[in-house]
């Protein structure tokens, strides 16, 4: 990561930080309507364009 720029070192945090799953009140509060999340990802199954 020492040759990685800021710039992309901010945007992988970002996404680090959005691959999180939905929170339990939110469930709660919408009935289960909202479940799943769509920024979730794998690292293995998708690559990031940063």
């Amino acid at each position: 990561m020492s040759k990685v720029t800021k710039g992309r070192k901010v945007r992988l945090a970002k996404a680090c930080e959005q691959n999180r799953r939905v929170p339990a009140w939110v469930m709660i509060r919408t009935n289960r309507s909202v479940v799943s999340h769509p920024y979730r990802r794998n690292w293995r199954k998708s690559t990031l364009k940063v």
